[in-house]
């Protein structure tokens, strides 16, 4: 079984691992599709991210879809031949967080193409899988390119369960990566009343239109495009903060109205808040981390048509080309979500 495999920083590789026998509740998933994502992406370019860092070799990936090639003989539900996404948060069930019901917390998580613990948790971009029956969710309608984007939009769908009803709300999108591009897709579906988003960079913010958003601003340019936004103590309901910067975050608290809502989606450093503007505003800032009862409904969502991710697949690379596709990936003027096929 080829798989494609990260042994340090820009050293990537195709290699033949042994496809692992199957188990009681399991099955063999041929992957025919992966999508890369900001994760990989660190793995590929510094070898890590913050502390985390590779330490031996270790298959990528976790954005993944295929179709079930084999059955363990206690399997109801999945079958032969079913195209299944493949949930790739794996809780433990038994920690404190799991038995409160905070398994996205879980103290013994077993996330595919994880470099936290060590041994490495193998990720699945390969071309077979053995995983639980219960981690995959049968589609019936897209195809598996679309299915791979089931987990980016199950972390965007945890993330605004966070921030409550956006049922006739303005919501504010700083960002526009592949989350951040979600986000505005679920924001819409959630009855987003108005939804702005900012970036540095045209191209991701004309996918973001392309998936609901109603106003785009590049604040590289146009560095005062919010500035209408904060009238009267601020305009903006709900903001949904995905890039990380700081600079993002203090920007978007001036708009944000009293009681509004902050969701802290994006990964960086260490930032400095503007503690007086919290108080006085009574601004609710919170976090949101990876997801768990999300996944079906993401699947339901992706595979009844009801809503649209495929403005954001913007590359399509052979296995083969796995370098290929991740140089592609780095690149956000031409790429969104670039993946891999099998």
């Amino acid at each position: 079984m080829r798989s494609v495999v990260i042994h340090a920083a820009r050293d990537l590789r195709i290699e033949e691992r042994a496809v692992e026998p199957l188990g009681p509740g399991q099955v063999a998933v041929r992957i025919g599709a992966g999508g890369i994502c900001g994760s990989d992406l660190h793995y590929y370019n510094d070898g890590g991210f913050g502390t985390v860092r590779i330490r031996e070799p270790m298959i990528l990936g976790h954005e993944i879809a295929g179709t079930v090639a084999e059955v363990a003989s206690d399997v109801a539900g999945v079958k032969v031949g079913d195209r299944v996404a493949v949930n790739p948060s794996r809780p433990c069930r038994h920690c404190r967080f799991c038995l409160k019901g905070l398994p996205n917390e879980c103290l013994n998580m077993r996330f595919y193409g994880s470099a936290m613990p060590m041994p490495h948790i193998q990720g699945g971009f390969r071309e077979t899988l053995i995983c639980d029956a219960t981690q995959c969710e049968v589609a019936t309608r897209a195809p598996v390119t679309e299915l791979a984007l089931a987990e980016p939009f199950s972390v965007v769908l945890h993330a605004l369960s966070r921030a409550g009803s956006l049922l006739g709300e303005r919501v504010l999108v700083t960002g526009c990566g592949p989350i951040g591009a979600l986000v505005v897709a679920a924001a819409r579906f959630h009855g987003a009343a108005e939804i702005i988003v900012t970036d540095i960079v045209d191209e991701p913010l004309a996918v973001a239109r392309r998936l609901g958003a109603d106003h785009a601003i590049n604040t590289a340019r146009d560095p005062k495009g919010l500035a209408p936004y904060a009238a009267e103590k601020g305009q903006i309901g709900i903001m949904v903060e995905c890039s990380g910067n700081e600079r993002a975050l203090r920007g978007g608290m001036e708009v944000v109205q009293p009681r509004g809502t902050i969701v802290q989606l994006g990964l960086g450093g260490d930032v400095s808040l503007p503690q007086n503007m919290v108080v006085a505003k009574e601004l609710s800032i919170t976090g949101s981390f990876r997801f768990h009862d999300e996944f079906p409904l993401a699947v339901q969502l992706i595979d009844s048509g009801r809503v649209d991710l495929t403005p954001l697949l913007t590359g399509t690379f052979p296995m083969e080309q796995a370098t290929a596709a991740f140089e592609a990936a780095n690149d956000r003027r031409t790429a969104m979500k670039v993946q891999l096929t099998f």
